[in-house]
């Protein structure tokens, strides 16, 4: 299937946009676009890597989550303890 893209105007530095062109021109990147993507798409998984990162450290003082991860613990503690004994050590 076909990724739907849209058109976006942003305005950036001069010299930031010199050096993308620069990093095209040295085959470092396809097109200015290509990279203004990339570099688009490394920021939102770092931001979604710190929002993950914010929601389980709340989830770490939740008492009810905390229980309810004791409790699925227990629940698999008999097969965890069996799959471990059959994987071999490294």
């Amino acid at each position: 299937m076909k990724e739907k893209l849209k058109n976006a105007t942003f305005s950036i530095p001069v010299e930031l946009l010199d050096d993308l062109k620069n990093i095209v021109k040295t085959g470092r990147a396809r097109s200015v676009n290509s990279a203004v993507r990339e570099a688009i798409e490394l920021y939102s998984a770092e931001k979604e890597k710190e929002n993950l990162k914010e929601e389980m450290k709340s989830a770490s003082k939740d008492p009810l989550f905390l229980k309810d991860l004791g409790n699925s613990m227990d629940s698999f503690r008999t097969s965890d303890g069996e799959t471990a004994r059959i994987i071999s050590d490294w």
